[in-house]
């Protein structure tokens, strides 16, 4: 079984300091199931590739072990695929040999480590009974660009048609840590078995690994169910905690927050006036469709469903709690059928890629950037310029350099507890024109709310469109 990662990254030998691999050795280990080596095929500052290279002893799976219930019995299995696909054998190799790249240590370039880069993944053989449609459905969620080669049973017989194998590529830009974590979770996955014995333990990996992503996946139930080896107690248990511990949803703390934000601003009515000119720049663009990214609970659907011209609004959102907050504001339960079928609210990720936003005339991310770590940004550009694509978007975002003004604002600190930052005029604007010059994008400026002269407008807003 063959494994491979490449990328172009400069210098693209650093993938040797992320995977604690030497490019210049050949290295083996032992596994309990066989052996592991890594090599690299290519080496060169523009394009490093590392491949790993699983050997697996077939019999050695099947051979009784000593003292075990079928100790002295007779080897019940001499031919098996298990050698040559992707499988959890290969899951376990992973952790075992790049436990620190999947882990995110780097200890020559820890910066590196939670850096996006361009990955380019390759797997020789990977079992997808259902086909490659599982396959796309598993990992283009996650942002991958996927391409699946199909293998016949046996060439020399067409009649008896194709193989479940697929030679899958994954090509994505970032981090390496999330890589080999998908890689972790979705292999068994799609081989629908594991080759040890499923408890308590494999739930906790299952969190751990699929933090982040798992909760938002579109196929978190089947992949929950297939990693779990469908044993129901384990399953349920995985997707209460997915749901209710903070892995994915913002949960009761954040609402708290949120509302210490709105009191902070309320003297400015800064809420409203964002919606105000969120709406009136969506009338000006002439949107009908609109999709509003990170749609909390569904104030700013609100005032746009009040749009005759919006013929349809698309919330997303990551927690739970808020979409079920949204459709109570919106009494989508006692709506008139023409007005709930303007609206369409779903759970996702804003880092990674889903087709469901694709289409749009517009797509608007109100006070959304801030709460995205400054890596996954790059994450986010590719989800809604990269793949999405609407004909314009608006993002807002606080202007840190007008935080001096608020009385109840602590110096340095943020409007918001779950803020990863908080930019100034100038760090906006220079993110929006490098997102702009490399997404085919015009973008211009605008302020909202009252603004000093010194420190600006309280908010910023960066209205992106389509160059034609």
């Amino acid at each position: 079984m063959l494994l491979t990662i490449s990328t172009t990254h400069r210098p693209a030998t650093d993938l040797g300091f992320l995977l604690y691999k030497n490019p210049a050795r050949f290295q083996s280990f032992r596994l309990p199931f066989g052996r592991a080596d890594v090599f690299y095929p290519e080496a060169g500052k523009d394009r490093c590739t590392a491949a790993l290279l699983l050997d697996i002893d077939p019999i050695g799976l099947v051979r009784p072990k000593p003292g075990g219930p079928n100790a002295g019995g007779r080897v019940e299995q001499y031919v098996n695929d298990r050698p040559y696909v992707a499988s959890s054998h290969l899951s376990v190799a992973i952790a075992s040999v790049f436990g620190s790249a999947l882990a995110g240590q780097s200890r020559e370039r820890p910066e590196l480590a939670e850096r996006a880069i361009p990955l380019e993944t390759r797997i020789e053989v990977a079992p997808a009974r259902e086909g490659a449609g599982l396959i796309r459905k598993l990992f283009e969620p996650l942002g991958y660009t996927v391409e699946t080669q199909g293998h016949p049973l046996d060439g020399r017989f067409p009649e008896w048609g194709a193989s479940p194998y697929f030679s899958v590529g994954l090509t994505s830009v970032s981090r390496l840590r999330d890589l080999l974590a998908h890689l972790y979770v979705l292999l068994p996955v799609l081989d629908d078995d594991k080759h040890y014995w499923v408890g308590d333990a494999e739930v906790d990996k299952l969190l751990r690994f699929g933090e982040g992503w798992l909760g938002s996946h579109p196929q978190r139930d089947l992949i929950s169910r297939r990693y779990l080896k469908h044993q129901r107690d384990l399953v349920n248990q995985a997707l209460a905690q997915l749901l209710d511990t903070g892995q994915t949803d913002p949960g009761i703390a954040s609402v708290r927050h949120q509302q210490e934000e709105e009191q902070l601003e309320a003297p400015l009515r800064l809420g409203e006036q964002r919606i105000q000119t969120v709406r009136d720049t969506l009338r000006t663009l002439g949107a009908a469709r609109v999709l509003d990214l990170g749609c909390g609970e569904g104030r700013l659907i609100s005032e746009l469903l009040k749009e005759p011209a919006i013929r349809s609004v698309t919330g997303l959102d990551v927690s739970h709690r808020a979409l079920q907050a949204a459709r109570q504001r919106l009494h989508m339960d006692t709506l008139p059928n023409r007005q709930r079928e303007r609206i369409t609210l779903l759970h996702g990720s804003l880092t990674y890629r889903d087709r469901r936003l694709s289409g749009y005339d517009a797509a608007v991310a109100m006070e959304v950037i801030e709460h995205i770590d400054a890596p996954r940004l790059d994450a986010f550009e590719e989800v809604v310029f990269g793949a999405a694509q609407p004909d314009a978007a608006l993002i807002t975002t606080p202007n840190a350099e007008y935080n001096t003004l608020f009385s109840g604002l602590p110096n340095g600190a943020f409007r918001h507890r779950d803020h990863r930052f908080e930019w100034t005029r100038e760090e906006f604007r220079a993110w929006s024109r490098r997102v702009a010059g490399r997404r085919q994008y015009d973008v211009r400026f605008q302020d909202i709310g009252p603004e000093n002269a010194v420190h600006g407008a309280p908010t910023q807003m960066g209205v992106f469109t389509r160059c034609r």
